[in-house]
């Protein structure tokens, strides 16, 4: 019996599955699941601040795009890392790929704190696109390690645990941090600074728990076909979308995905926490962290709801209805509920926080899509996750690039119904998903 079968043995020679494999976490992962938390929330400790917080250290004519187009290539990077991550991982083991994402995020995050000293835009921009190859190289190479050792009864559950660990983090648990850590640095662009100075911390921890936690033998090895090369492993996700149009689609719709949530990292900010003088809501900076952390807990709780509800009731259904529908709304919501209450009132930013909550659980419907992708092509199972990969990070890319293309002539809320369109592609592709979905009790059917 296999590690990857996460069973124990009993005295008779049967199985017994552990406590965490009925919950849907492969039992040998257990501590990767913890680290991938506490990475993220590293990760995440600057992701609603570090907008305005280019803008404010650059300055020029027009700060807040300066700073999206900053961030639009830290995106590419992720978009690329992604790809990487999940082609490395079958080529050298998942293990060895989340190494070097630590090693590319704490070298990289030096120098880009070390050029916003030096208030150089070519330094910055730089450092900060290369730090963009680190949190995907380790985030996703370990969802792939996932897919090779979950059962394929529960992929939709494990794959909602993981999700559950990463938007704990990013931007969850990472914005709580922000949150009272800035304060206790003594506030402003300083206390900025600091803190994310002190985030390689836990980047620190979270990489040393996941290496040495788990040694599920998967992670060494090589996860592609023997006979393949090391050119074809790396490109086989790409010709697999080209060859293959439901993973094309899939694809695209996990590209759009979390886009807006990428999106409104950095509009909002200046929106929730502005000074109605300046067109913000009046609120404050601290105000609009735990908003943030409100929003996305209600996603951690739901993630593996809807992974679980995907396994019985079918993957894209869940995808459809919950995810696609479900974001639009909850997007609408997040973003005229706050303009339509008194700004910087009490009652209001709970309000706001409520109706921004609802995006942040109907997100987590499109959970079901990593299980979706490697059963629309199960004998290249490795290229469909390296494509799943490469659109979950992509969706950083797209998000911060739509801010870039449209903020200029649409302003906010063009950028925020640009997202809404986006849904309504989202939605007419998932009629192309058709996938055999193995059910855990019960025959196989076709969504």
């Amino acid at each position: 019996m296999s590690a990857a079968e996460s069973a124990v043995r009993t005295a008779g020679g049967g199985e017994r599955e552990s406590f965490l494999d009925r919950l849907g976490i492969p039992h040998p992962l257990r501590w990767g699941f913890l680290g991938v938390l506490i990475f993220m929330t590293g990760n995440g400790i600057e992701s609603n601040f570090v907008s305005p917080h280019i803008a404010h250290t650059l300055g020029g004519g027009d700060p807040t795009a300066l700073a999206a187009r900053i961030i639009a290539a830290y995106s590419a990077a992720v978009l690329i890392g992604s790809y990487l991550a999940g082609a490395l991982a079958d080529l050298i083991g998942p293990r060895r790929v989340m190494a070097l994402g630590f090693g590319v995020w704490v070298v990289f995050e030096l120098a880009f704190l070390g050029s916003l000293q030096l208030e150089s835009t070519w330094l910055v921009a730089l450092s900060y696109f290369f730090r963009g190859f680190g949190f995907p190289l380790f985030a996703f190479a370990f969802l792939v390690w996932i897919n090779h050792v979950v059962d394929k009864e529960r992929n939709g559950t494990a794959v909602g645990w993981f999700y559950v660990m990463f938007t704990g983090g990013l931007p969850t648990l990472g914005s709580l941090v922000a949150r009272f850590m800035i304060p206790s640095f003594g506030g402003g662009p300083g206390g900025e600074a600091w803190t994310m100075f002190a985030s390689t911390g836990l980047i620190l921890i979270g990489f040393l728990i996941a290496r040495f936690g788990v040694r599920e033998k998967h992670g060494t090895m090589r996860l592609a076909p023997a006979g393949e090369s090391a050119p074809g492993v790396i490109l086989a996700g790409l010709r697999l979308t080209f060859t293959n149009g439901r993973i094309a689609m899939g694809f695209l719709t996990r590209l759009i995905n979390t886009a807006p949530e990428f999106g409104m990292f950095i509009i909002l900010p200046n929106v929730i926490a502005g000074t109605v003088d300046e067109g913000g809501l009046g609120w404050t900076q601290s105000q609009w962290l735990l908003m943030t952390t409100v929003v996305y807990a209600g996603n951690i709780l739901f993630n593996a709801a809807f992974g679980a509800l995907g396994d019985k009731v079918g993957w894209v259904k869940t995808v459809r209805w919950f995810g696609i529908v479900g974001s639009a709304i909850g997007l609408l919501l997040w973003w005229y509920v706050p303009h339509m209450v008194p700004a910087g009132s009490d009652w209001g930013f709970a309000v706001s926080v409520a109706a921004g909550t609802v995006f942040g659980i109907m997100l987590a419907g499109f959970v079901p899509l990593g299980a979706i992708m490697p059963a629309i092509a199960p004998k290249e199972k490795g290229a469909a996750m390296a494509m799943y990969t490469t659109a979950a990070g992509g969706a950083t890319f797209l998000g911060s690039s739509v801010v870039a293309i449209v903020l200029p002539f649409g302003g906010n809320v063009g950028v925020v119904w640009a997202f809404v369109v986006l849904y309504a592609c989202a939605f007419l592709m998932t009629f192309f998903l058709k996938v055999h979905q193995p059910r855990l009790h019960g025959p196989v059917v076709e969504d």
